[in-house]
């Protein structure tokens, strides 16, 4: 009998060994985490985890808390995850059933999808986004780049949002879990009704790129909303439209896009109202504004092509792009100005100023314009800045030189400076005391070899002089001339700074349009 009983207690003891091995470690998906792990009734522990993913086999880090697995970073939704797990069993069971357990698990984590992206609401209504399943992270901003992650108290197939407008589009990326990341979709809004409404981003008013495509999001498809068309874009622009979806049209710029300082406007057919097309409701059209080149850019090119007397050092180089060189027009690199001559008269030194508009960069825009082959008005704009971009990218900037002459009405006198050398000085005839040469500092806006000066007398008779030589006009009627006159050195113009044939030819080939005349 005493050994009927040790038997029966040797089977009930290798049973318990049996059941103790075979009940192994398991690895499961988690509702909450990545995955669970299981471990057997015997015990044992989490010895490694590696978790990898994408074709590459790309190793996350990951954290165990209370036997499951957790992510430290963000996971993609709907993507293969490979999960490999070392069990360390215990000591006192490992000789039999030995001292680890490899566990494997392959899961794809979960996504959830948006169930309507153009949707109609009733004025003051809530924007409510439905998903197929729930979620636990919403994410969502103005663009796909500006997108705000929400943590919700507990997993919901509704996300509700707040609006501030009759009609939108904002963007959105869900995620089941909370360590998942996903792409962000657009979802517009509408008021309800039967016209059709679109809605634009950027939205209307405002300030873009020369470069930022627009789009526009329609209450119905695209095909109903307009047909074959397109709508026009003012300023006519380098580019092409884009159907992204059924409801949507992108707008995309290229090259110089719509210009630096332009007034965009999009249109649309009679019947299609843009909301927020105007300040306060909708319209036919939308409107947006670039802004236009800051002047220390336009400083910055015009020392590097050598129409100013200092040469500029870039911190930065700027990528030979119109978007980019576009970019750095609105907001300059760093850098730096150096005087390129060493002999700088004091008055063309008091002129300058870094970033501040002045006489000294119009009559440097005004020397690049004639160059160009556009009018000289001193102006830099959509024109101006296209061009100055191109010569800056192909590096065709001005051998020339830079030109500054001094009138000095006191000792009637004329000083020609040219590249850190003074050329000549000479005497002039300025103008008599009821007909001066009016002080101050103008650049030449006309330079012509010879011409026909006009005009009334002080004594109300006028003249009709003919073939006068060398003229450069600066101020009006006042122009840098030759004259015959008995003798020079005194005032004896009606304006202008006359000087003899022979001394005005040498001065005329420095004098080409934006050369500063300075009078004092």
């Amino acid at each position: 009998m005493v050994a009927g009983l040790l038997v029966l207690v040797a089977l009930i003891a290798a049973g318990a060994v049996l059941a103790l091995v075979s009940a192994g470690a398991s690895l499961t998906s988690d509702s909450t985490a990545l995955a669970k792990v299981s471990l057997p009734f015997g015990g044992g522990r989490v010895q490694s985890v590696l978790v990898v993913t994408g074709p590459h086999s790309r190793q996350l880090p990951v954290d165990v808390r209370n036997e499951r697995i957790w992510p430290r970073g963000l996971i993609p939704a709907n993507e293969r995850v490979t999960i490999d797990v070392v069990i360390k069993r215990p000591g006192w069971i490992s000789w039999l059933s030995g001292a680890t357990q490899r566990l494997h698990l392959s899961v794809v984590t979960p996504a959830a999808v948006l169930r309507a992206n153009y949707v109609t609401l009733a004025s003051g209504a809530p924007l409510r986004l439905n998903f197929d399943q729930p979620v636990a992270a919403v994410s969502y901003g103005p663009s796909a780049a500006q997108l705000g992650r929400h943590l919700l108290g507990s997993p919901s197939n509704q996300v509700t949002l707040a609006r501030a407008a009759d009609a939108g589009t904002v963007w959105v990326a869900a995620t089941p879990r909370t360590w998942e990341s996903a792409p962000a979709a657009a979802v517009s809004w509408f008021p309800a009704g039967a016209a059709t409404a679109a809605v634009a981003s950027p939205a209307p008013g405002a300030e873009i790129n020369p470069t930022t495509p627009i789009s526009l999001t329609f209450s119905k498809p695209v095909s109903a909303a307009l047909g074959n068309a397109q709508p026009p874009v003012s300023p006519i622009t380098a580019g092409h439209w884009q159907q992204v979806s059924s409801h949507t049209l992108v707008f995309h710029p290229e090259g110089y896009g719509y210009g630096l300082g332009a007034t965009v406007k999009i249109g649309l057919p009679a019947g299609v109202k843009l909301i927020g097309g105007q300040p306060n409701g909708a319209a036919e059209n939308g409107t947006w504004t670039v802004p236009a080149g800051s002047t220390l850019r336009l400083q910055q090119l015009l020392a590097t092509l050598g129409y100013l007397p200092l040469k500029f050092t870039a911190g930065a180089t700027v990528a030979a792009t119109p978007e980019a060189q576009e970019a750095a027009a609105i907001h300059p690199p760093a850098g730096s100005f150096a005087w390129r001559y060493n002999n700088i008269p004091s008055a063309l030194r008091g002129f300058w100023a870094p970033g501040t508009s002045g006489t000294m960069t119009r009559g440097a825009v005004m020397a690049f314009e004639t160059d160009h082959g556009l009018t000289p008005d001193g102006v830099a704009g959509q024109q101006v800045w296209r061009s100055l971009i191109s010569s800056a990218t192909s590096g065709r900037g001005s051998s020339f030189g830079y030109t500054f002459v001094s009138v000095n009405e006191a000792s009637q006198s004329l000083s020609l400076w040219h590249n850190g050398q003074t050329v000549l000085t000479t005497a002039v005839n300025t103008g008599i005391a009821s007909a001066p040469t009016a002080t101050g500092t103008y650049p030449v806006f006309e330079h012509i070899a010879s011409g026909t000066m006009s005009g009334t007398n002080p004594d109300g008779s006028h003249y009709n002089d003919h073939g006068i030589p060398w003229i450069s006009y600066f101020n009006g009627g006042d122009a840098l001339h030759g004259f015959t006159r008995a003798q020079y050195g005194s005032p004896q113009s009606l304006g202008c700074v006359e000087m003899p044939f022979s001394t005005a030819g040498r001065v005329y080939p420095y004098t080409p349009v934006g050369t500063l005349v300075h009078v004092v």
